[in-house]
């Protein structure tokens, strides 16, 4: 098995924009109606940790499977924006609010995606 390095996954950029984002949504669909509880609210939450948790569970892997983890988080940012959309469009979310969260999910998306092309040289 060759040798790889383990990264640090507190100090990497991408899982800290990660828990920001997994904070602003925890606390931006707890004013969802309670009829969403089980349904946009759960999803919402439940993609938003997924971000996070998957970069840090990859982080103790080698760069390929690293990698892998990276596309399940990327997943989940894409699945959370398409939610967000959703929240928006059912006025869940006021439109400026939405774009700013949107804005932070593809920042989140460009710089993953970034990392990850280190990862694959």
């Amino acid at each position: 098995m060759s040798e790889f390095k383990r990264h640090n996954f507190k100090k990497l950029k991408i899982w800290q924009m990660a828990m920001e984002l997994a904070k602003e949504i925890f606390k931006l669909s707890s004013s969802f109606p309670s009829s969403e509880k089980f349904g946009l609210t759960s999803q919402m939450n439940r993609c938003s940790v997924s971000m996070p948790s998957n970069i840090a569970e990859g982080s103790s892997r080698t760069n390929k499977s690293f990698s892998h983890f990276l596309d399940i988080s990327l997943g989940s940012s894409f699945e959370l924006q398409t939610q967000l959309l959703l929240a928006n469009s059912q006025n869940y979310v006021a439109d400026d609010l939405s774009q700013h969260i949107e804005n932070k999910i593809e920042e989140f998306q460009k710089a993953t995606m970034s990392f990850q092309n280190t990862l694959n040289q």
